[in-house]
């Protein structure tokens, strides 16, 4: 018995140890998932909560045009919005990015009131988040689900220099400094303006009055009244914040009227009164009218405002019913206005009107579909400037400017589907990357998709195909599309003139990434359309709908041709019988289509990068061109061996490439030579620019000598400039190369008296082509001071200068030595990270510019690198497939120019 009892201390002994173990370890556990599950506040997502509906907004603004005690210029505004509450909530959340608030008389930072019978909860707390960019009120009650009500707030903000929000422009005319403002709210800046809803999806009507000085013109959105210094508009359509328009200038306008729309142009006023108003104002009525027909909506506004300012980070941006540009493309001057500069012009304004219409009345819910927005407008922005130019063949320049663009970058394994999810795009950097080459350029409408508005914008889009009239689709549009919309990268199709076997794979830049390559539901496989020809006669499309298919039509023995003037978003490669075939000068030229002739340089310069042709196979495909004398498979050729400039212009290649290229050229300098009558009459196409371009770059003495003397004629009269508008920029940059630094102080005096900005944009690109590392240096310093390079352009001046060979390791040193101040500092807002950081790595291509690479993101991760996160490990992969690449064919490369010159 005394046995059994000590027995059955010791077993509840145990079991209570074991429970209080088992507990710890439950304690422990839940302590240790707790830490791991981290529970983020509302107020410190990025994303505003979906409980509250904005209705409209009320602002008023006063800029002050001249600088206050502290020596800043500033803005003070007072704004009100009216709201419904949607979800039953105790917070209200609104954006607010570096404006300084008011204090109402209960101590907080905004006043809210209740526009219904049910009184509005007081304010418990209310702080500034600035790392989520919110205004942030916490309140002692639930706001009520259908109820209404109005939050006011008075606020002041500094009219800064920095491109966003409401900014300050600044220029001179005739000798006075001229003070401008303006905005850019778009994507995510309206909320440095005032507070607001500042998501796409919340659309609201917005009340805006602007105070200004007396003699000056405010302008916005809606219609103005006749006012002095107080100019209420008209109240606008329910729009986006990212949308709003906000300007007060000394500015004056050219007018007309199409239809019930008026339509002005505003820009400096000697601007206008010398006419550069007057192309865009003949251009703007048609393209409204094609897109009232194409779209079947009538615009939806009564008055169209364009506007060309100083500063303006991005080419144009399209706030409805004020569209603001940079001025070189809003602005044309028959006289220095080159035929690029018109283009230029015709397709911005195109695709800004498209806006009007697809993506400010029908409007993306976030900023995940970007690509829907802007890859159709840059789509039919060729339609529109095609109806208003339509001698210009401009639909043709969508290759090369397009899908040729985009293809550079849709074929790094660091690409992107065109559609991510909502949850992958936060923050305001990663809004910002979506702007980028794959949503703008790969919705190409040439290609198997065509995105059609039918019955007017209430069906929004309809996905059909391209000529689908007479095209039987293979499956439904949804599940055809999918592929094309929601994995990213594009196939190349193999075809097999000997089996008739077709295929199709991923195609990748550098074979060897295809590890890192991120896994698609599709497995990397498409539908693919497929147009072709053979030996000239147009056959039945066929349709490829899986890794491989067999065609016994293709095994005639005569050449085949695929992807008929590149209507389809692919590659294409042949057995190497077919490339031979092809190749024959005489069946090239006469009976291959134009954009095909330059489609075929393209496909096979990167195949060869692939290493699914051999590099000299690419290299052949150039020989044809002493004959061709069209613009686009010569700009095709020159854009495909600017790639082996760039990998081999630091080598002992270098100079046996020259010598080829300028036995190439020659012929079409010589042809442009006669057509001219000896340049003394300059045609209106651009591939005379590429003959003196070329023929000058690769050392013909007969070009140099050429543009040097037009150069020195200039110089000698500053006042009477007769290098002819198409070629200056062309002429410019050799002169200067070739000369010293007379040439480039010349052209840096009369880059900063230019009174027309595209004439200013010639100098300046132009300006980087010295070979004086000094003259270099001194103009990358310039570029952080914005009394000499304005902000907008610095970017685009390092880059120029990083693309000169003898700049290239200046400005990757300046950029690495300057990063933390251009993207903390002086860039926020005007620097473009994501091209300067690709502009200025494309030569790379030796294991010690990697390393660099790799030091330079390893040395800046806490600083970061915003909208240029993307671009730079797109520059780590390039670079490592470009060593990969001069190591295998350097010397395939140099015995081939040799034997081509000997």
């Amino acid at each position: 018995m005394e046995k059994s009892c000590k027995i059955s201390k010791f077993f509840i002994l145990c079991v209570v140890l074991g429970v209080l173990s088992v507990a710890t370890i439950v304690t422990l556990w839940a302590i240790a998932l707790t830490d791991s599950v981290e529970i983020v506040a509302p107020w410190d997502k990025y994303r505003l909560p979906d409980t509250l509906k904005p209705d409209h907004y009320n602002l008023t603004l006063w800029p002050r045009l001249t600088v206050n005690a502290q020596g800043l210029y500033i803005f003070t505004g007072k704004s009100y919005v009216v709201f419904q509450c949607v979800k039953e909530t105790d917070l209200i959340l609104i954006h607010s990015n570096k404006l300084n608030y008011t204090k109402w008389g209960d101590d907080h930072l905004a006043k809210l009131s209740a526009l219904g019978s049910t009184p509005a909860p007081t304010i418990k707390k209310s702080w500034l988040q600035p790392t989520t960019q919110f205004l942030v009120l916490e309140l002692n009650g639930k706001l009520a689900v259908g109820e209404s009500y109005q939050l006011d707030t008075v606020f002041v903000g500094e009219l800064a220099d920095d491109l966003a929000g409401f900014y300050r422009s600044e220029y001179e005319e005739d000798g006075v400094k001229k003070v401008v403002a303006t905005s850019q709210m778009h994507p995510t800046h309206t909320r440095k303006t005032f507070p607001c809803f500042d998501e796409p999806a919340r659309k609201a009507v917005f009340h805006i009055t602007l105070l200004h000085p007396r003699g000056t013109v405010a302008l916005s959105n809606g219609k103005e009244p006749e006012a002095v210094t107080q100019t209420r508009f008209e109240p606008t359509k329910s729009m986006s914040t990212y949308l709003l328009a906000l300007i007060v200038c000394d500015y004056s306008f050219i007018s007309a009227r199409e239809g019930d729309i008026l339509i002005r142009i505003w820009a400096r006023r000697k601007s206008i009164s010398e006419g550069h108003g007057e192309y865009a104002l003949n251009l703007t009525g048609p393209i409204l009218s094609f897109f009232e027909v194409y779209y079947n909506t009538t615009y939806p506004l009564s008055k169209s405002d364009q506007i060309a300012l100083p500063d303006f980070y991005f080419g144009a941006m399209e706030n409805w019913g004020l569209v603001t540009y940079r001025e070189t493309n809003l602005l044309y001057d028959p006289l220095t206005s080159s035929n690029g500069n018109k283009e230029r012009t015709a397709t911005i304004i195109a695709h800004e009107l498209a806006h009007m219409w697809f993506g400010n009345l029908v409007t993306l819910r976030w900023w995940n579909e970007v690509w829907l927005n802007e890859g159709f407008a840059s789509y039919v922005s060729y339609l529109g400037a095609d109806y208003a130019e339509s001698t210009w063949n401009v639909k043709d320049l969508i290759v090369l400017d397009e899908v040729h663009r985009v293809f550079a970058v849709d074929a790094l394994a660091s690409s992107h589907p065109l559609s991510s999810k909502d949850d992958d795009i936060q923050k305001p950097e990663q809004i910002s990357e979506q702007f980028d080459v794959i949503s703008y350029s790969k919705v190409n409408i040439r290609q198997c998709t065509v995105l059609t508005m039918t019955k007017g914008l209430n069906n929004y889009l309809l996905m059909t195909f391209h000529d689908a009239s007479d095209m039987e689709l293979p499956g439904t549009v949804h599940d055809i599309m999918n592929r094309w919309v929601l994995q990213m990268g594009f196939p190349v199709v193999t075809i097999n003139t000997a089996t008739g076997l077709i295929t199709q794979k991923h195609f990748l830049l550098d074979p060897d990434s295809v590890g890192s390559v991120p896994p698609s539901d599709f497995k990397y496989e498409w539908i693919v359309p497929i147009k072709w020809m053979e030996a000239g006669v147009v056959q039945k499309e066929i349709w490829l709908l899986e890794k491989e298919a067999l065609n016994n039509k293709l095994t005639s023995g005569h050449w085949v041709l695929a992807n008929i003037n590149v209507t389809g978003y692919y590659r294409v490669n042949y057995d190497l019988g077919n490339w031979e075939r092809k190749m024959d000068s005489s069946h090239v030229r006469r009976v291959i289509p134009v954009i095909n002739r330059a489609q075929l340089v393209d496909d096979a310069f990167n195949l060869a990068r692939a290493k699914l042709i051999p590099t000299t196979l690419a290299l052949k495909t150039t020989k044809y061109l002493s004959k061709e004398i069209e613009y686009v498979p010569w700009e095709s050729a020159l854009n495909n061996l600017d790639y082996f400039y760039l990998m081999f212009d630091r080598t002992e290649v270098y100079g046996t490439m020259q010598h080829y290229v300028r036995n190439l050229v020659t012929p079409l300098f010589q042809h442009f030579k006669t057509i001219t009558a000896d340049w003394s009459k300059v045609p209106d196409g651009y591939n005379q620019v590429n003959a003196i371009r070329m023929a000058c770059s690769s050392g013909l003495v007969e070009c140099q000598n050429l543009t040097k003397s037009w150069y020195s004629q200039w110089k000698a009269d500053p006042d009477n400039n007769l290098i002819h508008p198409n070629l200056r920029m062309t002429v410019y940059c050799s002169a200067i190369a070739a000369g010293g630094a007379a040439e480039w102080d010349f052209g840096w005096d009369m880059f900063k008296t230019a009174t027309i900005a595209s004439d200013a944009d010639k100098l300046m690109s132009s300006l980087a082509c010295t070979k004086d590392h000094e003259l270099l240096n001194k103009y990358l310093r310039y570029t952080l001071d914005s009394d000499k390079i304005r902000k907008q352009d610095a970017t685009s001046v390092i880059v120029y200068i990083s693309s000169n060979v003898q700049g290239q390791t200046l400005a990757w040193d300046f950029v690495t030595q300057n990063w933390e101040y251009m993207f903390t500092q002086y860039g926020v807002g005007s620097f473009s990270f994501a091209n300067l950081i690709s502009g200025v790595t494309m030569r790379f291509s030796t294991k010690a510019e990697l390393e660099q690479l790799q030091k330079f993101k390893e040395d800046n991760s806490k600083i970061g690198f915003g909208s240029g996160t993307l671009a730079l490990e797109q520059a780590i992969e390039r670079t490592t497939a470009n060593i990969k690449w001069v190591d295998e064919n350097k010397k395939k490369v140099w015995d081939w120019f040799l034997s081509e010159i000997a």
